[in-house]
């Protein structure tokens, strides 16, 4: 079962009363909202599989993977060795990734990480190879829901902020924040809708 965030709504209207380019596309990508499926271990392998492609490309993998492997069950993944799961399209070093997290995963599955702070969330993900800020950024969105996540490390986050903002022209970080800034404290809400305005199929991690 999905579980759409308590703030979704409240966050909806405040974004609309403080930034009119983000209000549009409310207006215009209003469903579905962002949700999560509660499952950490999916989502860090679903994130792992999507550093540094493209979405479609991602989709494509982990659909393939899909037939391969019980994506959400971390011992499933030792049924399946290293060069099938190349001939799915995973590179090596994601291959090495997934291994080390699927062994990490017994200790990591008893965190208690809804009750820990966005920077301890981080600071506890952080030490995994192949879990960089992009990465924890997806967690936090897509499982933990945090309200006020903004991946700059997304460069479609970058590129529609680019285009909405300064007509296509490249905006540093101080400016990026800048823009960024005037969403808090729903940053997460906004950066969803500005991957929806760039893809008519919902983003899921």
């Amino acid at each position: 079962m999905s579980i759409v965030p308590e703030y979704w709504e409240v966050a909806k209207q405040y974004l609309r009363s403080i930034d009119v380019v983000i209000g549009k596309l409310i207006d215009e990508y209003e469903e579905p909202p962002l949700s999560s499926k509660d499952e950490l271990f999916e989502t860090l392998i679903h994130s792992i599989v999507g550093q540094q492609i493209s979405a479609i490309a991602a989709d494509a993998i982990w659909g393939r993977m899909g037939l391969l492997v019980d994506l959400k069950t971390p011992a499933s993944y030792a049924g399946v060795n290293d060069q099938t799961l190349r001939d799915a399209g995973l590179s090596f070093r994601k291959i090495e990734y997934i291994r080390e997290l699927v062994e990490a995963w017994p200790r990591l599955s008893l965190v208690d990480w809804n009750n820990m702070s966005d920077e301890e969330v981080r600071s506890k993900l952080i030490s995994l190879r192949g879990i960089g800020p992009w990465t924890i950024d997806m967690v936090l969105i897509f499982n933990l829901l945090r309200p006020n996540i903004f991946p700059l490390g997304d460069v479609g986050v970058v590129r529609m902020i680019e285009r909405l903002y300064a007509n296509g022209e490249s905006l540093d970080i101080e400016e990026l924040n800048k823009i960024g800034n005037v969403w808090a404290p729903y940053r997460t809400v906004a950066t969803w809708y500005l991957w929806r305005s760039l893809d008519p199929e919902p983003v899921q991690y």
